[in-house]
């Protein structure tokens, strides 16, 4: 599907004129034809900088320049390769936090000409193995940390290799599992275990050793061949694989780069990446663009608490932030943060979920800088529109589409509302959109009518061409035949002084239909369902606002804080 060659790039698209200055309305395809060939040039070209740092405390960091990244990663490859005997397209998934160990093993991956399967190292054993089993990977890189889950996790999946990898490699520091104890334990507890368990640290030392073996394929992969299977979030249903090929996500980078030239600086900028890697807006923006542009990029392992972060905004000069609403938000409640602000800090960019306006408007009061929020999803690369940097951040929009991609507006009856504004589903066509899903042609057909991407995401989009989501398609509620977005009536609720978050959902009625339910976190405990109920109705169409009110400590989340609305369901 990705390779349609639509138009795009000769056209002049209405929303041109809002990129802002020094960015023209036509986009062309990379030069590059593989990630490796991106990887290869932004290592030669930025030798000793400073590519990765890992920020554990004020005492305690550790960095890799992009000689020692591409050294490794090098190395790497040919463990997989050499060693392991891994064949092209093969699938090598890599379930770590943030840490100088995921570059080295997704950048080593990528070069052994692998697909690279990214896992969410928080998964339960039983998640991890659906992922595993669904995806067919030869071999699992795990933090060490999380071994106790191999044995379960591995269990009928087709993993032959596993590595563990501490989150302080690069630092000199013993890992928690020694290599004779991990084979032991996965001995001990699977009954056909894999062939062969190590540590990332040993698989560096014996590709060190064949590196010079690791001769360029005849035929290397790149263009339309799989890349990266990036499996869907999973907030509605049983994730699926969406296969994102080299061209995909080299069209992302050379997009996002296009339309954020005004704000981007080559080898200057520093990056705070607390969003995890493995989720595909912190892959795509935070790794490959910035790792593209020579930056020195700061990884945190984990957000929670915020307090973690102060480190590293007190020890380097953090210019670009990307983040989610849950992050602002808890950044801005910190003493800390608040008296002393990144000085620094000159781009923010909020994605993976909806920015609340008062949050965007409160970082902005604090930081004196705008947050510009986009849309993106995995199927994409993962980034479809943007506030343009260099243009006008408009709060509640996510922007204007990208440059080169195409996006139209479909009613319920498949019918092109484009040109009415919406609200409709937002479809996209662009050299970002996936090839399909992993092994699913009936999922893949039912995503696309012809070449459009259909998102499931209902949307407007105004005369200026830029775009508002309204509401996921399935979480639409039908209150008595009328829709009722759930994002319109949380946005209302957490304009309440007293209301943290909110998450709506819709209840079957036992006579047909369903009824608004709300759910809750109030940092008042005396706030009570009548006073929210009357919020609600203060400025909502009454079948819009909710019936009943429930009140909890915290809300189910996604790994980027995105609301799980089916469990609160």
């Amino acid at each position: 599907m990705a390779g349609h060659d639509n138009d795009s790039t000769t056209q002049t698209p209405a929303w041109w004129s809002e990129y802002g200055p020094g960015v023209g309305p036509q986009w062309r395809p990379p030069g590059e034809r593989s990630l490796v060939e991106l990887l290869e040039a932004s290592a030669r070209a930025n030798g000793p900088r400073p590519a990765f740092t890992v920020c554990l405390g004020r005492r305690l960091t550790a960095s890799h320049s992009y000689n020692t990244v591409h050294a490794e990663a090098e190395a790497f490859a040919a463990f997989l390769r050499c060693w392991l005997g891994l064949r092209p397209g093969d699938r090598v998934a890599i379930q770590l936090p943030n840490s100088l160990g995921y570059p080295v093993a997704a950048f080593g991956a990528l070069r052994a000409q692998a697909v690279l399967v990214n896992i969410n190292p928080m998964f339960t054993s039983a998640e991890m193995r659906q992922q595993l089993a669904d995806c067919g990977a030869r071999v699992l890189v795990i933090a060490d940390r999380f071994a106790d889950k191999i044995a379960p996790g591995t269990r009928d999946t087709a993993i032959e290799t596993v590595i563990t990898a501490s989150l302080l490699h690069g630092f000199a520091a013993a890992t928690r599992y020694t290599l004779h104890g991990l084979m032991r334990y996965i001995r001990r507890e699977i009954p056909n275990p894999p062939r062969t368990a190590t540590t990332l640290a040993r698989a560096l030392a014996i590709g060190a050793r064949y590196r010079a073996e690791l001769a360029p394929l005849a035929t290397p992969r790149g263009g339309d061949d799989t890349a990266v299977l990036q499996y869907t979030g999973g907030t509605t249903g049983t994730p699926k694989g969406a296969e994102l090929s080299h061209s995909n996500l080299l069209a992302n980078i050379s997009q996002t780069r296009a339309i954020a030239g005004p704000v981007l600086r080559d080898g200057q900028d520093t990056v705070l990446t607390a969003l995890p890697l493995y989720h595909i807006f912190a892959f795509t923006f935070n790794l490959l663009v910035f790792y593209s542009s020579g930056c020195h990029n700061v990884l945190c392992p984990t957000p929670r608490p915020p307090s973690r972060l102060r480190p590293a905004f007190e020890q380097f000069p953090i210019t670009k932030l990307s983040a989610v609403n849950t992050l602002f938000q808890a950044l801005l409640r910190e003493r800390w943060f608040r008296e002393a602000p990144p000085p620094h800090l000159d781009f923010a960019v909020a994605g993976g979920t909806a920015l609340q306006p008062r949050v965007g408007a409160d970082w902005q009061d604090v930081t004196g800088i705008a947050v510009y929020e986009g849309y993106g999803l995995s199927e994409a690369s993962p980034v479809v529109a943007v506030n343009p940097p260099g243009g006008e951040p408009r709060p509640g929009m996510i922007g204007v589409p990208l440059p080169g991609t195409e996006i139209r507006l479909f009613n319920d009856s498949g019918a092109d509302i484009t040109a009415c504004g919406g609200p409709g589903e937002l479809a996209v066509r662009g050299p970002q959109v996936m090839r399909g899903y992993w092994q699913q042609p009936e999922a893949t057909a039912a995503s696309f009518r012809g070449d459009w991407f259909l998102t499931g995401d209902i949307a407007t989009q105004d005369e200026r061409g830029y775009l508002r989501i309204v509401d996921r398609k399935k979480d639409m509620i039908d209150v008595s035949g009328f829709n009722v977005y759930p994002g319109e009536v949380e946005a209302r609720l957490t304009q309440h002084p007293a209301i943290v978050e909110a998450g709506v959902v819709g209840v079957a009625r036992p006579n047909g239909g369903e009824d608004v339910r709300a759910v809750v976190v109030a940092s008042d405990p005396q706030l009570t369902q009548d006073e929210v109920i009357a919020w609600a109705r203060s400025a909502l169409t009454n079948y819009k606002c909710p019936c009943e009110v429930s009140f909890r400590d915290a809300l189910p989340k996604s790994a980027v804080g995105k609301i799980l609305r089916h469990q609160l369901r």
